[in-house]
């Protein structure tokens, strides 16, 4: 899994250097095995978005450092590109979202609902079914699906994992809204659809079902 991440951000080619940061020596002995850069980091760190630092912080000609999840296999890397192509000097965070129209996803509290501004500024991330419409209650639209990937500014990474979990952060355990009740912007590309991600064996079966389909090649 794993290494197909891997290969995917290495067709983006505004991607600078890829480092695997991991605490578990058997994903560092795999990611060497295929030829992956890998950095070992603090096992008690308390978010991936910390070790993502603990990586940057030697690295201070990176002044962006995208972070994409171990368990994002079908990450399009056009969406890599499209989410870099868009970075301005005045933002802090940069981030994807997709276009959800299911009644069924909207009310899914697994799926985090992403609330978005005309310029693409993010006001809001809930797992609740928001935006709330009051004429046509079950017809959501201008609704938004996270997908969880960041672009940080190198400033924004540092600040971030400077300050505490925030009130709205624990009560909804959603790490962005510690950028957003700091003050910071998260910035979100609309992308055509999100990737199949990995939280569950079921859903490994489906990723390996698609991945020998051969309808993931880009």
């Amino acid at each position: 899994m794993i290494r197909h991440v891997w290969e995917r951000v290495r067709q983006v080619s505004s991607v600078q250097r890829i480092i695997i940061a991991t605490d578990d020596e058997r994903i560092r002995d795999a990611a060497l095995a295929f030829g992956a850069e890998v950095c070992m980091t603090d096992p008690s760190h308390p978010s991936g978005t910390d070790r993502i630092w603990e990586v940057a912080q030697p690295l201070p000609d990176f002044d962006w450092i995208l972070n994409v999840q171990g368990d994002e296999p079908l990450i399009n890397p056009l969406h890599l590109a499209q989410v870099i192509q868009a970075i301005q000097p005045d933002m802090d965070i940069l981030t994807l979202v997709t276009p959800l129209a299911q009644l069924e996803a909207w009310r899914d509290p697994n799926i985090v609902k992403a609330i978005l501004a005309e310029s693409g500024r993010a006001l809001y991330f809930s797992r609740s079914s928001v935006p709330y419409h009051r004429d046509e209650p079950d017809a959501p639209s201008h609704v938004f699906r996270h997908i969880g990937l960041y672009l940080y500014s190198r400033n924004a990474l540092a600040r971030f994992t400077s300050l505490p979990p925030s009130r709205l952060e624990q009560v909804e355990k959603l790490e962005q809204l510690r950028a957003l009740e700091d003050g910071m912007t998260i910035h979100a590309e609309i992308v055509d659809q999100a990737p199949i991600g990995i939280d569950t064996p079921e859903d490994l079966v489906r990723v390996e079902e698609f991945l020998q389909s051969g309808l993931h090649k880009f």
